[in-house]
């Protein structure tokens, strides 16, 4: 009797074994992970910024991509492993970083097998984006980390204020088939920043299309592109180089904000704002001339 039970019990004290965490002491969730697995672009930034590296298990396949990640370089050694509950298990986790949008489906597999869970939230302005940064790193174990990076976002928000022109102005991001940021989004916080406003008439929350002529009638003191357009690749592209748009935006009226830096908060707000220091820097040297 006591082999059958022995035997019995096998299969699952293995399962057990190969997981390693069939079950969670008391006390054990406000211990420091020592193997966190990130799925989002915005939580694989600030677990580079604030984990030491050997926490770091895996990042997500777009953490190394310079076009929307501002860690590209230092993502580079970590693995970024299949996002499947398969190669996750193989990983031993025992923090998982995703995103509020990040594949519902795999997330409700990996809580079932009883890994922890962490969701990093869409950033929209700047305060929510120290809150963040405080809340993982102590999660992290590393509160100190946080509170000097939050000194990092604090430091760089004042050098743009300094650098900012007169209030009053207006300033809108427009993207691919005239899609333009509202209010309540990051890039639109990074504006603020620097002291502009939406205009009035654009798009309310985090944003939203615009038809040409609306655009045109809005006639923001400035376009915010994340990338430069010169000429018609696509239909995407066909909108932004439309002559009567270039017409009221001539280059001098124009800004150029890459998306990496409007994506997320964190290392990648820290950069976003030097880089808008820099921008309207290098414009008030050009309008100033020789």
């Amino acid at each position: 009797m006591r082999c059958r039970q022995s035997r019995g019990a096998w299969p699952g004290l293995l399962l057990a074994f190969l997981l390693g965490f069939a079950g969670t002491p008391a006390g054990a969730e406000e211990a420091a992970p020592r193997r966190v697995l990130s799925f989002n672009l915005c939580a694989d930034q600030l677990l580079v910024g604030l984990a030491d590296p050997g926490q770091i298990v895996g990042l997500s396949p777009f953490s190394a991509d310079p076009e929307i990640s501002v860690v590209a370089e230092q993502a580079k050694p970590f693995p970024r492993p299949d996002q499947r509950s398969e190669a996750t298990v193989a990983l031993s986790p025992d923090l998982v970083l995703v995103g509020p949008n990040d594949r519902s489906a795999m997330r409700r597999v990996l809580a079932n097998l009883g890994l922890r869970i962490h969701e990093v939230g869409l950033v929209t302005d700047i305060a929510a984006a120290r809150t963040q940064v405080r809340e993982l790193a102590r999660l992290l174990g590393h509160p100190e980390r946080g509170d000097a990076l939050v000194v990092a976002i604090d430091a760089a928000q004042a050098r743009l204020a300094a650098a900012a022109p007169a209030r009053g102005r207006t300033a809108l991001v427009i993207e691919r088939r005239g899609y333009a940021a509202g209010p309540d989004s990051l890039a639109a916080a990074l504006l603020r920043a620097a002291g502009f406003e939406t205009p009035p008439g654009a798009p309310e929350g985090l944003g939203g299309f615009v038809p040409l002529e609306r655009l045109l009638a809005l006639n923001a003191d400035l376009l915010v592109l994340h990338d430069p357009v010169t000429r018609a690749e696509d239909q995407g592209t066909l909108f932004l180089t439309h002559p009567a748009l270039n017409a009221l935006y001539p280059p001098a009226k124009r800004l150029m904000l890459p998306r990496r830096f409007a994506l997320c908060g964190g290392p990648a707000l820290v950069a976003a704002l030097d880089y808008m220091t820099e921008a309207i820097q290098a414009r008030g040297r050009a309008a100033a001339g020789p």
